[in-house]
């Protein structure tokens, strides 16, 4: 019996790979990634690299600052 090694002849699409983000000015997380993004081509980790790309576009920090709320300082 002959086994089948592919599941069928339709040649792959595959998108073009997403431009790099780039770090929120400001934001440390965004800094932080960055960072280690840079280690991560340095040793030539492309796996990291990639780990911290992905970070970087979805991490759900906010990058604009806001204004807390003023907190009562009375005690009853």
């Amino acid at each position: 019996m002959k086994q089948q090694t592919t599941i069928d002849d339709r040649p792959i699409d595959l998108a073009l790979p997403l431009d790099r983000p780039e770090p929120a000015e400001g934001c440390q997380v965004c800094a932080a990634l960055a960072r280690q993004r840079a280690a991560a081509e340095a040793s030539g980790d492309g796996s990291k690299a990639s780990d911290c790309n992905i970070e970087i576009r979805g991490h759900s920090e906010p990058h604009v600052r806001r204004r807390r709320a003023a907190r009562s300082t009375t005690r009853t």
